[in-house]
């Protein structure tokens, strides 16, 4: 019963009121509820929460960022959403419980993008997000980076940093927007931090730095800088660059600073606002009193080492072991335990004060060398030669073996991450084995290390390879440290350029990384700094007793990539640029080694070198060649072992070495065919054997018709003799008729009898080759492209002559025209005196409804289709004839001699009713003569045209003749004349 209802009832009677609301009378005893049979008991109303939410909101770049916490993820120690636009990140922190029995920090990030930040759903077989990406575990060690180091000296609680992205329009990269919602959510939190931090993007677009650039306005950058930093310092930087000048990314860090101390003051008032108290944690501290007695113990000892340049690697090791053991003996005779937990952390501690003040006071390093001075470096381009590229690189005891694979296009990486473009077409895989530093250890998963020192060689060598519109090739590199002593991923930069020019590849420039270490003074009273000293070339042990590993990788021309980690709270940014001069100092001189070992591209043809071809066909002859459910592309893949890929109207073969391409290309010319050329060498398999020639199949299925005339350069009186059913032969396609069959010629292909001159291999059809800019060994093969349906001209081959074409100079000239072609070589030419001088016109092969020209080249002999069609036609049964020149009759009225000159050879133009010519017996038949009518034409005559009746005849004979008709197939029926 509604409210309403039950206020107008009880107006009329006010006892209604009481039992309407179901509760007791006065009289019942005591003021209660009622209980009726009838009406059930009224369903409680859940109240509304509130959830008090705290929102700051601030611009930074002309792009509006808010920090709101309270609303989700209540639970965690600090839980903080950042937004930028439609996108949004939240990052949440957690702390263990319970002490810490450990001597270092377990700080775990975890980075994840799931598909529903974007509205996709995985496509995986179970629907749902896997193992961490590559991308996931470098925003995660991109996160850790900059925060690490703001932990209190002996905080060793568990940490757990997990950043999600909640939504993404695919504009913001959230990988910076993380790290900055990260610095937020500790500063809410109860866990002792030194920050907050502030880290921004900055981009380079024609001279101009942009703060926090689009995805879009990224893809246009030649700088992708990342930039973390506290209020006078700096934290962390990552740079992907195009060859940047040391001045310009200077300019670029200076600017960033500022940039990224404006995300400090929102942080610290939100955290005022909703922040918690910072929690007392237990801090693992060694006592003055244990620290002093185990440096006057180890100290001397290690001095002695550490200024022995003679010391290798593992030699140090094992002395620097030896002194630990001594030291553990000494507090075990005095049981002193509090001593003896804290052992190995007080020894490694009075060896990096030794280290220190020996660079700070003596400026000499461990090895002996000087502060800027690089180590002995051994290059070997080459070192596998039967790998498509291969380089082996030594930088002291720093080894790394870089191989490199090409694949094809569709051999790229697929992506998927929220940003950033669907695949990738370039890896490097860093691999770090146990072996390279003598230990025993597991192989399994990526490595968080692995991954983000692969990536970043891989950026220092993205900036010099060739665009993908010229180079559409897959490239993998796979980096094997063999031994590592500092800076393997630097060894990686180096070796991979190495062998990607080993390989081929037309790099614009050699890149080489070197690693710069620091090593500083500070005052323990204020934390500045009063002195420092700058290590080109660091050991693994100057970067473990350093400051600072900064890495920089580029080429002659500037910077392509750079990572900065730091081990203090910060380092003033004039001190980090200070190091990019002695940086570019010691990459040139290890640019000079790589130089003299391999300085270009190897054009060298190897056999062994991939291959990729890209051919275009039509897409019915695509169809044909992928056959039922791929069963035709799949049998040639296995069959070969190359890797084919079909696209809108093109084939791309990619293939391991030159004779699988070939054996590939063969079958695909088989099975789909290309266009029919005149003087291309074809393959084909005789299908059947006839008394006058072979019919050969070819090109996918074309049918070509060898005459016997063509089988040999001598005499074949049976076609069986030469070949038969089933064999494979090579041809040369040496015309067609009107009809559309294809002429072959076995002959052209064979050298003539007592000659030296080279035969044309199959695929050499007289088409125009592009030649390649640098990498020969991957030439683009063309001469199985199938061409559009216009006309295009087919000179000669280069180079080519009449005696290496003895069938272009010595066919006979027999055109076939239409009427309306003959009066246009009237009207161009004529046929009277100046027919020698006129120009030849061009033959046209017709297939398919597809015309194809052959243009003779200039200086050429005539080798064009209007030569080539004049061979051998049949008489009886056969495939090929000649078509008269009735259409054309009208055309040739003019021609005043109708009998044949003697001097001059008989063409079509002169043959018309009433010729007279004299003409050799050609071939005897059982019904008449094949007669030669001079010039390569035939005439037939029948026996029953005589009164007479069969003569005796003789091949060679010579029978004035006159033409008296044509077959309707266009023969010239001759007849005998009398001779006067």
């Amino acid at each position: 019963m509604s409210s309403l209802a039950i206020k107008a009832r009880a107006k009329a009677n006010p006892l209604l009121t009481w039992r309407a609301l179901r509760f007791r009378t006065i009289c019942s005893g005591g003021l209660g509820f009622a209980t009726s049979e009838s009406d059930p008991p009224y369903p409680p109303v859940a109240g509304t929460k509130f959830l008090e939410s705290f929102k700051e909101e601030f611009e930074i770049g002309s792009r509006v960022i808010s920090l709101e916490t309270g609303k989700i993820a209540r639970f965690a120690n600090g839980a903080v959403v950042l937004g930028m636009e439609e996108t949004k990140v939240l990052s949440t922190i957690a702390a263990g419980k319970g002490d810490a029995v450990r001597d270092f920090l377990p700080l775990t990030v975890d980075y994840q993008e799931k598909q529903f930040a974007q509205g996709v759903i995985p496509n995986t077989f179970m629907r749902r997000e896997g193992a961490p990406k590559e991308r996931e575990l470098l925003c995660g060690r991109l996160i850790d980076r900059p925060i690490r180091p703001l932990f209190p000296a002996g905080f060793y609680h568990e940490i757990q940093v997990m950043a999600s992205v909640l939504s993404s329009d695919g504009k913001q990269d959230p990988d910076v927007m993380a790290a900055n919602a990260t610095s937020a959510a500790l500063m809410l939190s109860d866990i002792p931090w030194g920050g907050p931090i502030g880290v921004v993007r900055i981009g380079r677009i024609c001279g101009q730095f942009i703060v926090n650039p689009t995805m879009d306005e990224l893809s246009l950058s030649d700088l992708n800088l990342v930039y973390a930093c506290t209020r006078d310092k700096t934290l962390m930087i990552d740079v992907q660059a195009r060859e940047i000048s040391e001045k310009d990314l200077e300019a670029g860090l200076r600017l960033a600073h500022p940039e990224a101390v404006k995300y400090l003051e929102p942080q610290i008032r939100l955290a005022a606002r909703a922040g918690k108290q910072k929690k007392e944690y237990k801090l693992s501290m060694v006592s003055e009193q244990t620290f002093e007695k185990v440096r006057n113990l180890a100290e001397e000892p290690i001095e002695a080492i550490f200024t022995d340049p003679s010391y290798g690697k593992f030699e140090r090791g094992e002395a620097l072991e030896k002194i630990a053991q001594d030291v553990k003996n000494a507090l075990e005779e005095e049981c002193d335990e509090e001593s003896l937990k804290v052992l190995p952390k007080v020894v490694d501690t009075v060896r990096k004060e030794v280290v220190r003040k020996k660079i700070i006071s003596e400026g000499s390093r461990v090895d002996g060398r000087h502060l800027d001075e690089v180590r002995p470096i051994y290059c070997e381009a080459g070192h596998l030669p039967i790998l498509h590229g291969s380089a082996l690189f030594n930088r002291g005891d720093t080894q790394v073996l870089c191989t490199v694979t090409l694949g094809a296009p569709q051999d790229a990486q697929r992506l998927d991450s929220l940003v950033g473009p669907p695949t990738k077409r370039f890896m490097l895989h860093y691999n770090f084995p146990p072996f390279c530093i003598n230990e025993i250890g597991k192989r399994a998963g990526l490595n968080r290390r692995e991954v983000g020192h692969g990536t970043l060689a891989e950026k220092a060598l993205l900036a010099v390879l060739p665009p993908e519109d010229c180079f559409p090739y897959t490239v993998r590199i796979n980096s094997e440290v063999m031994a590592s002593d500092g800076s393997t991923s630097m060894a990686t930069v180096c070796g991979g350029s190495m062998a990607l020019m080993d390989a081929g590849i037309p790099l614009r420039e050699h890149v080489a990384g070197v690693s710069v270490g620091l090593v500083t003074d500070v005052d323990p009273a204020t934390g500045e700094i009063r002195d420092h000293r700058i290590l080109t070339d660091i050991l693994g042990l100057e970067d473990h007793l350093g400051d600072m590993d900064f890495k920089i990788a580029g080429t002659r021309n500037g910077v392509t990539a750079i990572q900065l980690d730091i081990k203090p709270a910060g380092i003033p940014l004039d001190i980090i640029c200070d190091c990019l001069e002695p940086a570019r100092k010691g990459r040139l001189q290890i640019l000079d080694h790589m130089e003299r070992e391999i300085s270009a591209p190897r054009t060298q043809d190897d056999r062994n070198s991939p291959r990729l071809v890209t051919l275009k066909f039509t897409n019915d002859a695509i169809r044909k060649f992928i056959g039922p459910l791929g069963s035709v592309k799949r049998k040639i893949e296995e069959e070969t072992g190359a890797r084919i890929s079909v696209g809108d109207g093109t084939i791309t073969i990619v293939a391991k070495n030159q004779a699988v391409m070939e054996k590939v290309q063969d079958k695909v010319d088989f099975i789909v065919g290309h266009e029919i050329e005149v003087g291309g060498i074809y393959k084909g398999i005789v299908t059947s054997v006839k008394e006058y020639g072979a019919f050969v199949e070819f090109n996918g299925g074309q049918q070509g018709l060898l005459h016997i005339s063509e089988l040999s350069h001598e005499p074949v009186s049976r076609v069986s003799d030469v070949v038969s059913v089933g064999q494979q032969i090579s041809l040369m396609c040496i015309g067609q008729d009107v009809r559309g069959n294809i002429k072959l010629s076995r002959k052209a292909t064979l050298p003539q009898p007592g000659s030296k001159t080279k035969i044309a291999v199959e695929g050499s059809a007289p088409v125009s080759k592009e030649a390649p800019n640098v990498w020969v060994s991957l030439e683009n093969v063309s001469n199985g492209e199938q061409q559009t349906s216009t006309v295009e001209e087919l000179p000669l081959r280069k180079n080519e002559d009449a005696e290496a074409n003895p069938f272009a100079s010595s066919a006979p000239a027999v055109v076939i025209r239409s009427a309306a072609e003959c009066d246009e070589e009237e009207k161009s030419a004529g046929l009277s005196k100046t027919a020698k001088s006129a120009p030849k016109r061009m033959g046209i092969l017709k297939r398919n409804n597809k015309l194809k020209t052959v243009q003779p080249s200039n200086n050429k002999p005539d080798s064009t289709l209007s030569s080539l069609l004049s061979n051998s036609l049949s008489l009886m049964g056969r495939e090929k004839e000649f078509i008269s020149e009735d259409e054309g009759e009208n055309n040739l009225s003019n021609q005043k001699d109708k009998e044949t000159d003697d001097k001059t050879p008989m063409t079509p133009q002169k043959l018309k009713l009433g010729t007279k010519v004299t003409a050799k017996v050609y071939q005897i038949r059982a019904r008449g003569l094949v007669l030669d009518l001079g010039g390569g034409i035939r005439g037939m005559y029948r026996f029953e045209m005589q009164p007479n009746g069969e003569k005796d005849f003789n091949v060679g004979d010579e029978l004035p003749v006159q033409c008296s008709s044509f077959t309707s197939k266009g023969i010239p029926v001759m007849s005998l004349v009398d001779e006067e």
